[in-house]
């Protein structure tokens, strides 16, 4: 069987000089952490919010303008992880990796914190979903899950807009990290059985261009489903805890008032994005034959195995460990379970899960989160956040739907660069303050949810969200074993959609949600008397 598989990463002429782009990424980090003159108002950010006492006491730094130094360090690194990131200059493992080794050996960070950042909760969790996708498909249990959404739809454009709106609304309710996991695989079989039905017999003429439409498309309506509950991420749930210090809780159900009713609209608009944006360049047209493929083959497997109902019975038990763990057991505990149970149960063998394990996924996500906690330690990512915030001043963006607009604006950006629980950690404690100060009804939730929302939304970045690296590490051609995607390709599709999804936001959420559904008149002074109390 010959394979045909067209190489479009976006990685030719230029983007392929590796050596090139490794010297520009040393060059900008070289400037910024040691050659350019650190700014008085990050030595002032350090001195005045605790990070250089912080730092000194950690003995990573002398006094407060070492401790500034180490902060322009740190954003020097940001400029050079996200070109190493994209170009894939070095590989994006190495890359991860990188990162700690930087903050061992500048010493930014003491080094049993180091090692946290690198293998916390966050990176044991996606580690244990990256082996329960491996152990979904060995059993054969993607296709059932494929058959059972997506059976019933047939031609093209159908079966997309089924997947765009189911896997948002359930991305809305339960870890969309783990959805990614096992739906990944099934794309690759849906891709698979359509360029098959195509090609010519004994010849698999691929279509790299619907191979990264499907996973794109899927990662993409599984990201903007983050908005609809606070079930969706802990960042919403962080959220949540800054309103309570006020005050002004917000119930489950107020939440998904605000934010649920967008979701569907997302769910749709990622849908026609990708409709557009790929319709030129898809061969494959069709995918009956590949949907009707995975329903023969599931007919084929008969009744549910042994193996198959083990695997089911371990997703069901992640996913309830997940909802009622909360922070005793956290993400990281219960995904490991996908590493246990199919081997002490003699579903999958231990070795074929190491092996289908994406190792440069995860070292790249684990360096991403070495990469937050620098910018949240240092100060870096708080003098970003407060240089952003005087600009807003300064073109009258700081209350109501101008402020909404910034904040949620800025939530974005970072959350492509750190992790979205991280955003809203950082953001969160500034901008209700803001808000209350401004003196706008319901200010304090309005905000709040602003932040919150945009933290859904990182398209753009391989780094941005766990669900990206899953499609990325997950996303391999059948037959063949190669990546369907390229780093930069999330560049190049995703950060348009990041925009079109806070236009989104701003006109569907915050002008028509926000006026319809309306904020207790009550919250503002609530909150205002709290933040009073504290400052006496």
């Amino acid at each position: 069987m010959s394979h045909e598989i067209e190489h479009d990463v976006g990685g030719g002429g230029i983007l392929a000089n590796k050596l090139l782009w490794i010297c520009v990424g040393l060059g900008i980090f070289i400037t910024v952490a040691f050659i350019l003159p650190t700014p008085q108002s990050i030595v002032d950010t350090v001195e005045k919010y605790g990070f250089a006492k912080k730092m000194i006491e950690w003995e990573v730094a002398h006094d407060t303008h070492d401790a500034a130094n180490k902060a322009m360090i740190v954003l020097g690194i940001i400029p050079m992880a996200v070109i190493y990131f994209a170009t894939e200059a070095l590989p994006i493992g190495l890359t991860g990796i990188l990162m700690p080794m930087l903050a061992y050996f500048l010493h930014l960070l003491p080094r049993k914190m180091i090692g946290k950042t690198f293998a916390g909760d966050a990176p044991m969790f996606l580690l244990g979903v990256l082996a329960m996708g491996v152990a979904v498909v060995d059993v054969g249990l993607h296709k059932r899950l494929a058959s059972w959404l997506l059976g019933w739809t047939k031609g093209f454009m159908v079966p997309i807009f089924v997947l765009c709106i189911s896997m948002s609304v359930v991305g809305s309710f339960i870890s969309a990290h783990a959805m990614c996991a096992f739906m990944t695989p099934v794309m690759a079989a849906v891709y698979f059985g359509a360029v098959s039905a195509r090609s010519g017999e004994g010849k698999i003429e691929h279509d790299p261009a619907l191979a990264k439409f499907l996973l794109f498309t899927l990662c993409y309506a599984l990201n903007v489903g983050g908005i609809g509950s606070p079930a969706a991420g802990g960042r919403n749930v962080i959220m949540m805890g800054f309103w309570s210090e006020y005050d002004v809780p917000m119930d489950f159900f107020t939440w998904m008032k605000y934010g649920l009713p967008i979701v569907p609209f997302l769910g749709i608009m990622v849908a026609v994005y990708m409709l557009v944006l790929f319709s030129g360049k898809i061969k494959t047209k069709d995918l009956t034959p590949g949907l009707a493929a995975i329903k023969e083959e599931t007919k084929k497997m008969g009744k549910m195995t042994y193996a198959e109902y083990v695997t089911f019975g371990m997703l069901l038990l992640i996913l309830f460990l997940w909802i009622v763990g909360g922070e005793e057991l956290g993400l990281g505990g219960p995904s490991l379970l996908a590493l246990l149970i199919p081997v002490v149960f003699k579903t999958t063998d231990w070795k074929k899960i190491l092996g289908g394990i994406s190792w440069d996924a995860w070292f790249m996500y684990c360096g991403a989160l070495t990469l937050g906690a620098l910018l949240k330690e240092s100060g870096a990512a708080l003098w970003l956040a407060q240089s952003f915030l005087k600009i807003l001043g300064a073109v009258g963006m700081n209350e109501g739907f101008g402020l909404w607009v910034g904040m949620s604006g800025l939530s974005g950006l970072m959350t492509n660069f750190m992790s979205d629980a991280g955003t809203t950690a950082l953001l969160g404690p500034i901008v209700i303050p803001m808000g209350i100060m401004t003196g706008v009804q319901g200010e304090p939730w309005a905000v709040g949810l602003a932040v919150a929302f945009a933290t859904s939304f990182a398209h753009f970045l391989i780094v941005g969200t766990p669900n990206n690296a899953i499609v990325y590490g997950l996303g391999i051609y059948p037959d063949t074993g190669e990546k369907m995607i390229h780093p930069m390709d999330f560049v190049k599709y995703g950060f348009i959609l990041f925009v079109l999804c806070m236009v989104m936001v701003w006109v569907v959420g915050f002008l028509v949600v926000y006026n319809v559904v309306g904020f207790p008149a009550e919250i503002l002074e609530t909150a205002r008397g709290v933040m009073e109390a504290g400052t006496q």
